[in-house]
């Protein structure tokens, strides 16, 4: 009997551990770190999730648009804004990736572009 403990104890150590639950994983590749105003500001976006992603939203300056992610672990594509006119030279414009998983985590990625003249 206590022979069979030895054995089931060494096969439990050879497990790894499962990893544990936690936010997706964002990144945003914009093409162009300035804009102008009006303009067209254009990237691609990257969503990852082990547990399955839920929804992705991405928002510029005030124009914000989601995506269902039916359950996929991986989600990605391109995106295109139109930048409005009336923004100032260095006014810096916000680009905000947002993401919730099945689990009901949720993580933010922030970055921005900058009006030139």
């Amino acid at each position: 009997m206590r022979g069979g403990w030895l054995a089931l104890l060494g096969v439990a150590a050879c497990l790894s551990e499962r990893p544990r639950p936690g936010p997706p994983t964002l990144a945003i590749v914009l093409d162009q770190q300035t804009v102008h105003s009006p303009d067209t500001l254009t990237g691609r976006l990257s969503v990852r999730d082990p547990d399955g992603l839920d929804s992705i939203w991405i928002s510029v300056d005030s124009v914000k648009v989601g995506e269902d992610a039916l359950f996929d672990t991986r989600f990605e594509a391109p995106f295109l804004f139109a930048i409005r006119a009336n923004h100032q030279p260095n006014d810096r414009i916000p680009v905000r990736l947002e993401a919730r998983d099945l689990t009901g985590f949720s993580a933010q990625l922030d970055t921005a572009v900058r009006v030139v003249p």
